[in-house]
């Protein structure tokens, strides 16, 4: 796996989750951000989302991994950042796409809904993936450039 500077965040839902993955990552080599949450205390999702994608928006960061019961809530909260494209996957094949045709810079995972091993999987493949180009770049502008006018509203 690639060493790579990478945001993580969760709710309590994801807690224990992102704690495995941590092991992971830093076993690889991976610099880790960590924006919580710090337990299995109900929280609010948005908190972590939103922090963790300004740190991949800004370049601190290169990429995201975000973990919620669904990864709904995560998806849906990190999107709202300018430049953000998190997916919520729960198989290799998604994890996979989402990089190579939509160049996701977030991954969102279900803790509740996939096991250890293939989250494990769903991770390793997703950080191995490059974003193909090629024909998917014309999509991707149109969806950047719809971001800059709503963004300039």
């Amino acid at each position: 796996m690639k060493k790579r500077r990478i945001a993580l965040g969760c709710d309590h839902r994801g807690f224990d989750a992102k704690k495995r993955i941590i092991a992971m990552l830093e076993q690889a080599g991976c610099t880790i951000r960590d924006f919580g949450a710090d337990s299995t205390k109900s929280c609010d999702y948005p908190d972590a989302a939103l922090a963790a994608g300004q740190a991949v928006q800004t370049g601190d960061c290169e990429l995201g991994l975000l973990f919620c019961g669904t990864g709904i809530g995560m998806s849906i909260a990190a999107n709202k950042v300018k430049g953000i494209r998190a997916a919520v996957c729960h198989d290799e094949l998604t994890a996979e796409m989402s990089r190579r045709h939509n160049n996701a810079n977030i991954l969102c995972l279900p803790a509740d809904l996939v096991g250890e091993a293939l989250m494990e999987r769903i991770v390793e493949v997703w950080l191995q993936t490059e974003y193909e180009g090629g024909r998917h770049d014309r999509r991707l502008e149109k969806i950047i450039e719809f971001e800059k006018r709503q963004c300039a509203e």
